[in-house]
Protein backbone atom coordinates (compact mmCIF):
# COMPACT_ATOMS: atom_id res chain seq x y z
CA UNK A 1 0.00 0.00 0.00
CA UNK A 2 1.47 3.84 -0.84
CA UNK A 3 1.73 4.48 3.12
CA UNK A 4 4.49 1.44 3.05
CA UNK A 5 5.97 2.54 -0.02
CA UNK A 6 6.74 6.09 1.61
CA UNK A 7 8.91 3.85 4.24
CA UNK A 8 11.16 2.39 1.45
CA UNK A 9 11.47 5.74 -0.18
CA UNK A 10 12.43 7.21 3.11
CA UNK A 11 15.13 4.03 3.82
CA UNK A 12 16.37 4.54 0.06
CA UNK A 13 17.32 8.17 1.15
CA UNK A 14 19.00 6.95 4.14
CA UNK A 15 21.35 4.69 2.46
CA UNK A 16 22.14 6.54 -0.05
CA UNK A 17 22.39 9.90 2.19
CA UNK A 18 25.09 7.59 3.89
CA UNK A 19 26.72 6.54 0.86
CA UNK A 20 27.15 10.38 -0.16
CA UNK A 21 28.42 10.78 3.20
CA UNK A 22 31.04 8.57 2.80
CA UNK A 23 32.36 9.83 -0.19
CA UNK A 24 32.58 12.85 1.50
CA UNK A 25 34.33 12.30 4.27
CA UNK A 26 36.68 10.45 2.05
CA UNK A 27 37.42 13.40 -0.03
CA UNK A 28 38.19 15.61 3.27
CA UNK A 29 40.37 12.70 4.71
CA UNK A 30 42.38 13.40 1.59
CA UNK A 31 42.94 17.01 1.44
CA UNK A 32 46.54 16.87 1.78
CA UNK A 33 46.87 13.51 -0.13
CA UNK A 34 49.71 14.10 -3.68
CA UNK A 35 47.74 14.20 -6.59
CA UNK A 36 44.17 12.91 -5.10
CA UNK A 37 41.49 13.89 -6.83
CA UNK A 38 37.62 14.28 -5.03
CA UNK A 39 34.65 12.23 -5.80
CA UNK A 40 31.38 13.55 -5.81
CA UNK A 41 27.57 11.22 -5.52
CA UNK A 42 25.20 11.54 -8.41
CA UNK A 43 21.96 10.72 -7.02
CA UNK A 44 18.73 9.16 -9.73
CA UNK A 45 15.10 8.64 -8.94
CA UNK A 46 14.22 5.04 -8.52
CA UNK A 47 11.70 3.26 -10.53
CA UNK A 48 8.04 4.73 -10.38
CA UNK A 49 4.75 3.01 -9.70
CA UNK A 50 1.77 3.70 -11.73
CA UNK A 51 -1.46 4.70 -10.48
CA UNK A 52 -5.23 4.31 -12.30
CA UNK A 53 -7.59 6.93 -11.83
CA UNK A 54 -10.80 8.04 -13.92
CA UNK A 55 -8.62 11.16 -14.89
CA UNK A 56 -5.64 9.13 -16.57
CA UNK A 57 -2.35 7.57 -15.39
CA UNK A 58 -0.28 9.14 -12.92
CA UNK A 59 3.30 7.84 -11.17
CA UNK A 60 4.74 7.83 -7.93
CA UNK A 61 8.57 7.85 -7.25
CA UNK A 62 9.72 4.61 -5.36
CA UNK A 63 12.93 6.78 -3.66
CA UNK A 64 16.35 7.65 -4.60
CA UNK A 65 19.49 5.68 -5.70
CA UNK A 66 23.18 6.74 -6.01
CA UNK A 67 23.42 6.53 -9.76
CA UNK A 68 27.30 7.08 -10.07
CA UNK A 69 30.48 8.12 -7.76
CA UNK A 70 32.30 10.24 -10.42
CA UNK A 71 36.20 11.03 -9.85
CA UNK A 72 36.48 15.04 -10.69
CA UNK A 73 39.83 15.30 -12.59
CA UNK A 74 39.95 18.90 -12.63
CA UNK A 75 43.63 20.23 -12.09
CA UNK A 76 45.31 20.55 -8.74
CA UNK A 77 47.59 23.66 -7.18
CA UNK A 78 51.42 22.85 -7.42
CA UNK A 79 53.47 22.92 -4.35
CA UNK A 80 57.00 24.18 -4.79
CA UNK A 81 59.26 21.52 -3.30
CA UNK A 82 63.58 21.41 -3.26
CA UNK A 83 63.69 17.45 -4.49
CA UNK A 84 65.01 17.78 -7.79
CA UNK A 85 62.77 14.44 -8.56
CA UNK A 86 59.48 15.90 -7.60
CA UNK A 87 57.46 16.49 -10.46
CA UNK A 88 53.35 17.48 -11.24
CA UNK A 89 51.62 17.29 -14.14
CA UNK A 90 49.62 20.24 -15.69
CA UNK A 91 46.85 18.98 -18.06
CA UNK A 92 45.01 15.83 -18.67
CA UNK A 93 48.17 13.58 -18.18
CA UNK A 94 48.60 10.53 -16.18
CA UNK A 95 52.45 9.36 -14.90
CA UNK A 96 52.91 5.49 -15.97
CA UNK A 97 54.28 3.40 -13.21
CA UNK A 98 54.41 -0.29 -13.09
CA UNK A 99 55.67 -3.07 -10.34
CA UNK A 100 58.81 -4.60 -11.07
CA UNK A 101 58.74 -7.62 -13.33
CA UNK A 102 55.02 -6.86 -13.62
CA UNK A 103 54.00 -5.24 -17.28
CA UNK A 104 50.62 -4.01 -15.60
CA UNK A 105 50.61 -0.17 -16.02
CA UNK A 106 48.87 1.87 -13.64
CA UNK A 107 48.41 5.13 -13.74
CA UNK A 108 48.81 8.48 -11.03
CA UNK A 109 49.10 12.26 -10.35
CA UNK A 110 51.59 12.28 -7.44
CA UNK A 111 54.82 12.63 -8.81
CA UNK A 112 57.02 12.16 -5.46
CA UNK A 113 59.72 10.11 -7.13
CA UNK A 114 62.97 9.01 -6.01
CA UNK A 115 65.60 6.89 -7.11
CA UNK A 116 65.98 3.50 -4.58
CA UNK A 117 68.85 1.52 -4.08
CA UNK A 118 69.07 -0.65 -7.77
CA UNK A 119 68.79 2.75 -9.92
CA UNK A 120 64.82 2.53 -10.90
CA UNK A 121 63.07 5.77 -10.45
CA UNK A 122 60.10 4.78 -8.01
CA UNK A 123 57.18 6.27 -6.14
CA UNK A 124 56.88 5.92 -2.67
CA UNK A 125 55.15 2.56 -2.83
CA UNK A 126 58.00 1.17 -5.21
CA UNK A 127 55.99 1.22 -8.18
CA UNK A 128 58.86 2.19 -11.05
CA UNK A 129 58.31 4.79 -13.29
CA UNK A 130 58.18 4.02 -16.88
CA UNK A 131 59.89 6.17 -19.86
CA UNK A 132 61.63 6.43 -23.21
CA UNK A 133 65.90 5.93 -22.83
CA UNK A 134 68.36 7.85 -24.60
CA UNK A 135 70.94 6.09 -26.85
CA UNK A 136 74.55 6.50 -26.91
CA UNK A 137 74.08 9.55 -29.28
CA UNK A 138 71.64 11.19 -27.45
CA UNK A 139 68.47 10.04 -29.29
CA UNK A 140 65.22 8.93 -27.35
CA UNK A 141 64.96 4.75 -28.48
CA UNK A 142 62.27 4.07 -30.19
CA UNK A 143 59.99 1.21 -28.79
CA UNK A 144 57.37 0.89 -25.72
CA UNK A 145 58.45 2.83 -22.54
CA UNK A 146 60.41 0.73 -20.28
CA UNK A 147 61.55 1.22 -16.50
CA UNK A 148 63.40 4.24 -15.78
CA UNK A 149 66.87 2.89 -14.51
CA UNK A 150 70.41 4.79 -13.96
CA UNK A 151 73.35 2.83 -13.78
CA UNK A 152 77.29 3.01 -14.70
CA UNK A 153 76.70 6.74 -14.57
CA UNK A 154 79.67 7.72 -11.48
CA UNK A 155 82.27 9.17 -14.39
CA UNK A 156 82.10 10.35 -17.93
CA UNK A 157 85.13 10.26 -19.80
CA UNK A 158 86.80 13.70 -21.53
CA UNK A 159 86.38 15.16 -24.87
CA UNK A 160 88.94 16.42 -26.87
CA UNK A 161 88.08 20.55 -28.16
CA UNK A 162 87.50 20.69 -31.63
CA UNK A 163 86.58 24.07 -32.08
CA UNK A 164 87.35 27.24 -29.62
CA UNK A 165 86.00 30.62 -30.16
CA UNK A 166 87.95 34.03 -28.72
CA UNK A 167 84.87 36.84 -28.54
CA UNK A 168 87.62 40.19 -28.88
CA UNK A 169 87.34 43.28 -28.78
CA UNK A 170 90.17 45.08 -29.93
CA UNK A 171 91.03 48.96 -28.93
CA UNK A 172 90.44 51.40 -31.78
CA UNK A 173 93.09 53.67 -30.46
CA UNK A 174 96.10 51.02 -29.62
CA UNK A 175 98.99 52.47 -30.43
CA UNK A 176 100.94 50.64 -33.15
CA UNK A 177 104.19 48.62 -32.68
CA UNK A 178 107.49 49.23 -34.85
CA UNK A 179 107.79 45.73 -36.57
CA UNK A 180 111.77 47.23 -37.12
CA UNK A 181 112.29 47.40 -33.77
CA UNK A 182 109.92 44.33 -32.93
CA UNK A 183 109.68 41.62 -35.23
CA UNK A 184 108.76 39.05 -33.61
CA UNK A 185 106.07 38.69 -30.52
CA UNK A 186 108.24 37.53 -27.33
CA UNK A 187 106.03 36.57 -24.48
CA UNK A 188 108.52 37.75 -22.26
CA UNK A 189 107.84 41.14 -23.72
CA UNK A 190 104.90 43.21 -23.53
CA UNK A 191 106.32 45.75 -25.64
CA UNK A 192 106.02 43.24 -28.83
CA UNK A 193 102.31 42.84 -28.63
CA UNK A 194 99.66 44.56 -27.33
CA UNK A 195 96.87 42.05 -25.71
CA UNK A 196 96.72 38.29 -24.77
CA UNK A 197 94.16 36.10 -23.85
CA UNK A 198 94.09 32.74 -22.63
CA UNK A 199 91.39 29.52 -22.40
CA UNK A 200 91.21 25.95 -21.80
CA UNK A 201 91.18 23.46 -24.21
CA UNK A 202 91.38 19.48 -24.10
CA UNK A 203 92.55 16.58 -25.36
CA UNK A 204 91.20 13.00 -25.92
CA UNK A 205 92.37 12.21 -22.62
CA UNK A 206 90.56 14.71 -20.65
CA UNK A 207 93.37 16.45 -20.10
CA UNK A 208 93.63 20.41 -19.93
CA UNK A 209 96.23 22.51 -21.54
CA UNK A 210 96.05 26.64 -21.61
CA UNK A 211 95.69 28.57 -25.06
CA UNK A 212 97.16 32.07 -24.93
CA UNK A 213 96.37 34.37 -28.02
CA UNK A 214 98.44 37.50 -28.46
CA UNK A 215 97.61 40.55 -30.68
CA UNK A 216 99.44 43.38 -31.66
CA UNK A 217 99.00 46.44 -34.13
CA UNK A 218 100.92 46.65 -37.61
CA UNK A 219 99.21 49.11 -39.33
CA UNK A 220 97.18 51.79 -37.38
CA UNK A 221 95.85 54.12 -40.44
CA UNK A 222 94.85 50.21 -42.45
CA UNK A 223 93.51 48.95 -38.93
CA UNK A 224 95.52 45.30 -39.22
CA UNK A 225 96.85 43.42 -36.28
CA UNK A 226 98.95 40.46 -36.34
CA UNK A 227 98.19 37.53 -34.25
CA UNK A 228 100.21 34.86 -32.56
CA UNK A 229 99.51 32.02 -29.59
CA UNK A 230 101.26 29.18 -28.18
CA UNK A 231 99.63 25.89 -25.96
CA UNK A 232 100.67 25.23 -22.59
CA UNK A 233 103.03 27.93 -23.20
CA UNK A 234 105.80 25.56 -24.96
CA UNK A 235 109.04 27.43 -25.42
CA UNK A 236 107.47 30.51 -25.19
CA UNK A 237 111.12 32.02 -25.08
CA UNK A 238 114.75 31.04 -25.16
CA UNK A 239 117.76 32.29 -23.40
CA UNK A 240 117.36 35.68 -25.85
CA UNK A 241 114.08 36.55 -25.19
CA UNK A 242 112.57 34.86 -28.50
CA UNK A 243 110.01 32.38 -29.06
CA UNK A 244 111.46 28.80 -29.41
CA UNK A 245 111.00 26.38 -32.25
CA UNK A 246 108.08 24.59 -30.79
CA UNK A 247 105.68 27.33 -29.93
CA UNK A 248 103.46 28.13 -32.99
CA UNK A 249 103.44 31.57 -34.24
CA UNK A 250 101.53 33.45 -36.78
CA UNK A 251 103.39 36.49 -38.48
CA UNK A 252 101.44 38.56 -40.69
CA UNK A 253 102.64 40.46 -44.06
CA UNK A 254 101.13 41.77 -47.09
CA UNK A 255 98.51 39.39 -47.31
CA UNK A 256 98.97 37.81 -43.63
CA UNK A 257 96.95 40.40 -41.78
CA UNK A 258 93.69 40.51 -39.85
CA UNK A 259 91.66 43.85 -40.87
CA UNK A 260 88.51 45.87 -39.79
CA UNK A 261 86.69 47.92 -41.66
CA UNK A 262 85.39 51.55 -40.62
CA UNK A 263 82.89 49.43 -38.53
CA UNK A 264 84.94 48.28 -36.28
CA UNK A 265 84.01 44.68 -37.71
CA UNK A 266 86.37 42.03 -39.78
CA UNK A 267 86.53 43.39 -43.37
CA UNK A 268 86.20 40.26 -44.95
CA UNK A 269 86.22 42.06 -48.55
CA UNK A 270 90.37 42.18 -47.98
CA UNK A 271 92.87 39.35 -47.16
CA UNK A 272 92.53 37.70 -43.87
CA UNK A 273 94.79 34.79 -44.03
CA UNK A 274 97.52 33.06 -41.27
CA UNK A 275 100.45 31.63 -41.81
CA UNK A 276 103.15 29.80 -39.63
CA UNK A 277 106.86 31.36 -38.96
CA UNK A 278 108.61 28.33 -40.43
CA UNK A 279 106.28 26.05 -42.49
CA UNK A 280 105.15 23.03 -40.69
CA UNK A 281 103.33 24.81 -37.17
CA UNK A 282 103.47 23.39 -34.21
CA UNK A 283 105.07 19.95 -33.09
CA UNK A 284 105.72 20.12 -37.03
CA UNK A 285 101.99 19.24 -38.15
CA UNK A 286 99.88 20.61 -40.47
CA UNK A 287 98.12 24.24 -40.34
CA UNK A 288 95.26 24.54 -42.67
CA UNK A 289 93.65 28.24 -42.97
CA UNK A 290 90.42 29.71 -43.96
CA UNK A 291 88.06 32.50 -44.23
CA UNK A 292 84.41 32.29 -44.18
CA UNK A 293 81.89 34.08 -46.01
CA UNK A 294 81.22 35.73 -42.98
CA UNK A 295 83.03 36.53 -39.67
CA UNK A 296 84.29 34.95 -37.63
CA UNK A 297 87.73 34.29 -38.92
CA UNK A 298 88.98 30.85 -38.39
CA UNK A 299 91.82 28.66 -38.09
CA UNK A 300 92.26 25.07 -38.14
CA UNK A 301 95.60 23.14 -37.21
CA UNK A 302 95.78 19.19 -37.93
CA UNK A 303 97.28 16.09 -36.03
CA UNK A 304 98.02 18.24 -33.06
CA UNK A 305 100.13 16.23 -30.69
CA UNK A 306 100.14 16.54 -26.87
CA UNK A 307 102.73 13.97 -26.76
CA UNK A 308 100.85 12.64 -23.82
CA UNK A 309 99.42 9.32 -25.19
CA UNK A 310 95.99 11.13 -26.29
CA UNK A 311 94.99 11.04 -30.15
CA UNK A 312 96.19 13.33 -32.54
CA UNK A 313 93.58 15.91 -32.90
CA UNK A 314 92.27 18.92 -35.04
CA UNK A 315 91.03 22.04 -33.76
CA UNK A 316 89.86 25.03 -35.11
CA UNK A 317 90.44 28.72 -34.03
CA UNK A 318 87.33 31.33 -34.30
CA UNK A 319 88.70 34.74 -34.10
CA UNK A 320 85.67 36.56 -33.32
CA UNK A 321 86.52 40.01 -33.11
CA UNK A 322 85.73 43.77 -33.29
CA UNK A 323 87.69 46.64 -33.12
CA UNK A 324 85.96 49.26 -31.17
CA UNK A 325 87.08 52.31 -29.36
CA UNK A 326 86.89 50.65 -25.92
CA UNK A 327 89.85 48.50 -23.89
CA UNK A 328 90.79 45.54 -25.68
CA UNK A 329 88.73 42.23 -24.11
CA UNK A 330 88.36 39.67 -24.24
CA UNK A 331 84.37 39.46 -23.47
CA UNK A 332 84.11 35.46 -23.48
CA UNK A 333 85.46 32.11 -25.30
CA UNK A 334 83.54 29.12 -25.84
CA UNK A 335 84.75 25.74 -26.72
CA UNK A 336 83.70 22.30 -27.14
CA UNK A 337 86.37 19.71 -24.66
CA UNK A 338 86.08 18.65 -21.37
CA UNK A 339 87.66 17.16 -19.04
CA UNK A 340 86.47 13.68 -17.13
CA UNK A 341 84.34 14.25 -14.77
CA UNK A 342 82.57 12.80 -11.33
CA UNK A 343 78.55 12.24 -11.16
CA UNK A 344 77.12 15.28 -8.68
CA UNK A 345 73.76 15.02 -9.25
CA UNK A 346 70.48 13.11 -11.24
CA UNK A 347 67.60 15.22 -11.82
CA UNK A 348 64.15 15.76 -13.40
CA UNK A 349 64.34 18.83 -15.78
CA UNK A 350 61.74 20.58 -18.11
CA UNK A 351 59.99 18.00 -20.01
CA UNK A 352 60.24 15.28 -17.84
CA UNK A 353 64.06 14.24 -19.23
CA UNK A 354 66.30 12.90 -16.76
CA UNK A 355 69.47 14.57 -16.68
CA UNK A 356 72.82 13.44 -15.00
CA UNK A 357 75.24 16.57 -14.33
CA UNK A 358 78.55 15.89 -13.82
CA UNK A 359 81.59 17.81 -11.96
CA UNK A 360 83.25 18.92 -15.16
CA UNK A 361 79.91 20.80 -15.77
CA UNK A 362 78.74 18.37 -18.57
CA UNK A 363 74.87 17.02 -18.59
CA UNK A 364 73.66 13.67 -20.29
CA UNK A 365 70.52 13.06 -20.78
CA UNK A 366 69.17 9.53 -19.67
CA UNK A 367 65.61 8.92 -20.20
CA UNK A 368 62.19 10.85 -20.42
CA UNK A 369 58.94 9.90 -18.50
CA UNK A 370 56.01 9.57 -20.78
CA UNK A 371 52.26 10.60 -19.93
CA UNK A 372 49.00 8.82 -20.47
CA UNK A 373 45.85 10.20 -21.42
CA UNK A 374 42.09 8.53 -21.65
CA UNK A 375 39.38 9.72 -23.41
CA UNK A 376 37.43 9.19 -20.37
CA UNK A 377 39.65 9.32 -17.14
CA UNK A 378 36.19 9.20 -15.21
CA UNK A 379 36.25 5.56 -15.74
CA UNK A 380 39.40 4.75 -14.52
CA UNK A 381 38.93 2.60 -11.74
CA UNK A 382 40.81 3.18 -8.17
CA UNK A 383 43.85 0.79 -7.25
CA UNK A 384 44.93 2.71 -3.68
CA UNK A 385 47.90 4.60 -3.11
CA UNK A 386 47.57 7.22 -5.07
CA UNK A 387 47.46 4.81 -8.54
CA UNK A 388 44.31 4.43 -10.85
CA UNK A 389 43.85 1.15 -13.29
CA UNK A 390 42.75 1.15 -16.57
CA UNK A 391 39.02 -0.02 -17.48
CA UNK A 392 36.40 -0.75 -20.29
CA UNK A 393 34.76 2.48 -19.54
CA UNK A 394 38.02 4.76 -19.35
CA UNK A 395 38.53 4.22 -23.32
CA UNK A 396 41.82 4.24 -25.08
CA UNK A 397 44.68 4.79 -23.82
CA UNK A 398 47.05 7.31 -25.53
CA UNK A 399 50.92 7.19 -23.95
CA UNK A 400 53.66 9.29 -24.94
CA UNK A 401 55.82 12.41 -24.20
CA UNK A 402 55.34 15.65 -22.39
CA UNK A 403 53.14 18.28 -24.78
CA UNK A 404 50.02 20.39 -25.85
CA UNK A 405 47.82 17.47 -25.89
CA UNK A 406 49.23 15.12 -22.43
CA UNK A 407 50.38 17.96 -20.77
CA UNK A 408 53.36 19.93 -19.06
CA UNK A 409 55.70 18.18 -16.79
CA UNK A 410 57.08 20.71 -14.23
CA UNK A 411 59.83 19.79 -12.18
CA UNK A 412 60.66 20.72 -8.38
CA UNK A 413 56.67 20.47 -8.11
CA UNK A 414 54.36 18.70 -6.43
CA UNK A 415 49.88 18.57 -7.12
CA UNK A 416 48.15 18.80 -4.08
CA UNK A 417 44.81 17.46 -3.55
CA UNK A 418 42.15 19.36 -5.71
CA UNK A 419 39.41 18.53 -2.87
CA UNK A 420 37.50 22.34 -2.15
CA UNK A 421 37.11 22.17 1.85
CA UNK A 422 34.65 24.75 1.86
CA UNK A 423 32.60 23.25 -1.14
CA UNK A 424 32.65 19.75 0.83
CA UNK A 425 31.44 21.26 4.30
CA UNK A 426 28.80 22.91 1.89
CA UNK A 427 27.94 19.11 0.86
CA UNK A 428 28.11 17.66 4.01
CA UNK A 429 25.33 20.06 5.87
CA UNK A 430 23.02 19.33 2.42
CA UNK A 431 23.43 15.52 2.94
CA UNK A 432 23.21 15.83 6.34
CA UNK A 433 19.44 17.54 5.96
CA UNK A 434 19.02 15.26 3.45
CA UNK A 435 19.58 11.99 5.97
CA UNK A 436 17.71 13.81 8.46
CA UNK A 437 14.46 14.67 6.03
CA UNK A 438 14.78 10.71 5.26
CA UNK A 439 14.26 9.72 8.92
CA UNK A 440 11.58 12.10 9.25
CA UNK A 441 10.28 10.24 6.39
CA UNK A 442 10.00 6.95 8.47
CA UNK A 443 9.07 8.47 11.52
CA UNK A 444 6.30 10.07 10.06
CA UNK A 445 5.26 7.07 8.37
CA UNK A 446 5.62 4.42 11.96
CA UNK A 447 3.35 7.43 13.59
CA UNK A 448 0.90 6.48 10.76
CA UNK A 449 0.75 3.05 10.83
CA UNK A 450 0.34 3.32 14.64
CA UNK A 451 -2.99 5.06 13.90
CA UNK A 452 -4.13 2.40 11.61
CA UNK A 453 -3.43 -0.12 14.22
CA UNK A 454 -5.11 1.85 16.84
CA UNK A 455 -7.75 2.03 14.49
CA UNK A 456 -9.38 -1.41 15.76
CA UNK A 457 -9.67 -0.80 19.19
Amino acid sequence: MGITSAMFSGVSGLNTNSQAMSVIGNNLANTNTLGFKGARSVFSDLLSSNVFSSGGGSQVGRGVGLSIIDNVFSQGTFETTTSDTDVAVEGEGFFVVSAQGDDTNYFTRAGAFRFNRDGYLVNPQGYIVQGKQFDDTGELEVGDPSDIQVANLGLIAGNASENITFNTNLDAQTNQIDLTANPNIVVADRATYNYSGSSQIYDSLGESHLITVYWRMTDATANTWQIGYTIDGVGEVDGAGNPTGNALWFNGGALDTLSFDERGQIDTNNDNNFADNNGNGVFDEGVDEYLGADAPLALTITNLNFNNGSELQDITINFDCTQFDSESIVIGTNQDGYGAGELTNIAIAEDGIVVASYSNGEQKNIAQLVLAKFQNAGGLALAGSNLYKETNTSGTVRIGLAGAELGTIYTNSLEQSNVDMGQEFVKMITTQRGFQANSKIISTVDEMLSELINLKR
